[in-house]
């Protein structure tokens, strides 16, 4: 057993090795018009490496348009790492469906990758003979209220351009924008003529229904003189001219709510919706007292996070819940945000049996197929055990819930009726032999005093360590007349601070309980319930009993 698992390990290294000195292949987009570059991008951790992957495979379908590498050495926890990395840039030579196919660097082997090329619009004639200009598209021309549209503006230029541009921020009344990540830079053929392109993507999000309209931007750049200049002493190059060009102005079509949508679910119009959980631990096993965190996530394609409504809480009996705030968190796609948020709640479980946890539904509106969709959990049924450990706070001679009423049953109730005769008769034996001796006796302690434990308790709530706390909690109560729940129960300030540190033991907010409002409930417990010292502060009786 001992040779096979070594054998396993070794060949996990060499996996592991293998593929960390692989050659693995991305690119910057997969879906781009046709004349449009798109940059490839190969790298290498393998240090034995030399050279650069061979390009041949790629001419069919691709024109390499140039080629640059990049090292770098990285340093992770103590271990330097060196990569490798060679930048392709490619313009496809067809349209359509075009695989990038695998490069060769050595024995390591790059996977295909599959682009979309799409063919592209046509444009105004002037428009193309323009050095600089802009072209604006939405990827659909109407949109329900408040749901996604994508807005990409695409800058032109034949002519080089100094690093001073800029463009204006798109701000679109009645609409909420958020922009797709950063802009890209690449080149694309027009009329045989290269240019380069700069790419930014925005999402719009309308807020009312209507006509939606997208201001025109303008965009502003210093062209580069590029005149011969006519003394040969002058070193100075000429002062360039300033562009300045503008995109038409969009109408966006804005629907409303359909009427089949329920008046009384938040509005979710995304392309697809998932939800899906996670525990930790895991509740097959899962005791009474033991602290369950169920993460409940919500992912929606078309929609920022901020757009996602709370998920359903786990209010069920038996289940004591203590919410975390949520995690929100937006991806940029090549079809737009997707959004996503995750609630998390620990839950206590208060008692054994099965406890059933009702279904979560999700109510949305599917954009892509235009109908009412609903994601949803299936119910599930948490099976808690007792613990042993929690055992202390029954009481003593009450039957355990769920136990079989069988013939077992009957012997222990005969057992303990037999034990509770002798300890009567032996207390009534202690009782005659106590009258025989002196009046006044110094009590033998056997364990801490019910001042000591008092003070260990006050002394915790007010350093405010929530785990102290319980400890000394536990130890006082076991010296009180009735249990901890009772007194709970009886007094409404005890329990509300009970609640407090049980908020604080099963969350991660405990560093910041305060353990004043405890001590001052098991102070202001009424006169009669508490301990009180047998023997007062001198250890005597008082001298005039009533």
């Amino acid at each position: 057993m001992t040779r096979f698992t070594l054998f396993m390990l070794a060949l996990l290294c060499c996996a592991v090795q293998a593929q960390a000195a692989g050659l693995v292949a991305s690119v910057d987009r997969s879906r781009l018009n046709s004349g449009e570059t798109v940059e490839l991008t190969l790298e290498s951790g393998d240090v034995t490496q030399f050279g650069k992957p061979d390009l041949s495979p790629l001419e069919p379908l691709f024109e390499v348009r140039g080629t640059r590498q990049v090292n770098q050495l990285n340093t992770l926890s103590g271990d330097n790492r060196a990569t490798t990395r060679w930048i392709i840039t490619l313009l496809p030579k067809e349209n359509g469906s075009v695989t990038i196919a695998p490069l060769q660097l050595g024995e390591a082997q790059s996977q295909p990758i599959t682009l979309q090329v799409v063919e592209s619009e046509n444009q105004d004639t002037a428009t193309k003979l323009a050095p600089v200009f802009i072209d604006a598209s939405l990827d659909q021309s109407s949109v329900y209220v408040q749901a996604q549209a994508i807005l990409t503006l695409r800058i032109y230029h034949s002519v080089s351009l100094y690093d001073d541009s800029s463009l204006t921020p798109l701000q679109v009344p009645d609409a909420r924008i958020e922009q797709l990540g950063d802009s890209r830079t690449y080149e694309k053929v027009i009329n045989g003529l290269r240019h380069g392109v700069i790419e930014m993507r925005y999402a719009i999000y309308p807020q009312h229904s209507g006509e939606l309209a997208i201001p025109a931007q303008i965009f502003s750049a210093t062209l580069v003189d590029t005149q011969p200049a006519q003394d040969a002493a002058a070193q100075v190059p000429k002062s360039g001219k300033l562009m300045r060009v503008s995109s038409t102005q969009m109408l966006l079509t804005v629907k409303a709510k359909p009427i089949t949508y329920p008046t009384d679910l938040p509005w979710l119009p995304a392309r697809s919706v998932t939800l899906s959980e996670s525990w930790n631990p895991e509740p097959d096993h899962a005791q009474v007292g033991d602290s369950l965190t169920r993460s409940l996530i919500l992912k929606a394609e078309g929609l920022a996070s901020s757009q996602l409504p709370p998920l359903p809480a786990t209010d069920v009996n038996g289940l004591r819940r203590y919410p975390d705030q949520p995690v929100l968190g937006n991806q940029n796609s090549e079809r737009g945000l997707i959004g996503s948020r995750e609630d998390r709640e620990a839950l206590v479980p208060a008692r054994s049996g099965a406890i059933e946890l009702p279904a979560v539904d999700v109510v949305w509106w599917n954009t892509f197929e235009d109908h009412l969709e609903r994601s949803s959990l299936p119910a599930r049924t948490l099976q808690v055990a007792n613990n042993p450990s929690m055992q202390v706070d029954t009481p003593a001679g009450m039957p355990q819930v769920g136990s079989a009423a069988d013939s077992d049953t009957l012997w222990r109730w005969k057992l303990s009726t037999l034990i509770l005769t002798c300890t009567t008769l032996l207390g009534f034996g202690l009782w005659w032999r106590a009258r025989w001796q002196p009046a006044i006796m110094r009590a033998t302690q056997t364990g801490p005093s019910p001042r000591t434990v008092l003070d260990d308790l006050k002394r915790a709530c007010l350093a405010n360590d929530s785990h102290a706390t319980r400890q000394a909690l536990d130890a006082w109560a076991r010296q009180q007349p009735e249990t901890l729940a009772d007194m709970a129960a009886r007094f409404v300030p005890l329990s509300d601070a009970l609640d407090g540190l049980n908020g604080a033991l099963y969350s991660e907010t405990g560093q910041y309980w305060q353990g004043e409002e405890l001590w001052r409930a098991i102070k202001a417990i009424p006169i009669a319930e508490r301990v009180q010292d047998p023997v007062g502060d001198s250890g005597l009786p008082p001298l005039y009993p009533k």
